[in-house]
């Protein structure tokens, strides 16, 4: 076995796949014997863990993002992480519909941000959000998995907003870089792994 396909084997193995479970795109890296194989097995695996999150928190980002980047196996990789990592039913849907009322936000947020038209900052935006009242995970962990949705969405005005919270709740930088550092490598992972 070659070090790429045996680079690949242990990849599979994390996450959970059948060892000749292939994509295209990763069939053209394993065919190219890429040295990228190997930062892509270690970016993936630096997923898993943080200096400034819990591993719970680690795993529900990351099944946030896999959620909102409609990726089957790395959803139902980041859901069993996050269950053996001690996250609740509730917990885990949370990460879902975190998922989606950003995904709803993003695009209305941006709609208004791109016009800079003061009209549509006048309109109600009538998008029922009241998750973020009280949210199960607690109002910090649930701003940062909606600043790493906004990130990955590319919300300019959600993602300062968002930040801005995080920031007044007294959240460290640090533990918002490392967010998006994961929320960056997991929708990594979706271009070789859907």
């Amino acid at each position: 076995m070659s070090e790429v396909t045996e680079t690949i084997t242990e990849l599979l193995q994390t996450i959970g796949l059948e060892s000749d479970y292939r994509t295209e795109s990763l069939t053209l890296l394993e065919k190219g014997e890429s040295r990228y194989l190997r930062d892509f097995k270690l970016n993936f695996t630096s997923t898993l863990t943080s200096e400034h999150l819990s591993t719970k928190e680690c795993a529900l980002l990351g099944l946030s993002v896999a959620i909102n980047n409609n990726n089957t196996p790395l959803t139902q990789y980041y859901t069993k992480y996050a269950e053996e990592q001690g996250a609740t039913a509730a917990d885990i849907a949370e990460a879902a519909a975190c998922a989606s009322l950003l995904a709803s936000n993003n695009i209305f947020y941006r709609f208004r941000h791109f016009t800079k038209k003061e009209k549509y900052n006048l309109i109600p935006a009538r998008i029922r959000m009241q998750i973020m009242m009280k949210p199960i995970t607690g109002k910090d962990f649930f701003e940062l998995m909606s600043l790493t949705i906004s990130a990955v969405n590319g919300c300019e005005l959600c993602v300062n907003a968002h930040e801005d919270s995080l920031i007044k709740l007294g959240t460290t930088e640090e533990r918002i870089f490392d967010a998006i550092r994961i929320a960056s490598l997991v929708t990594a992972a979706g271009k070789v792994i859907f």
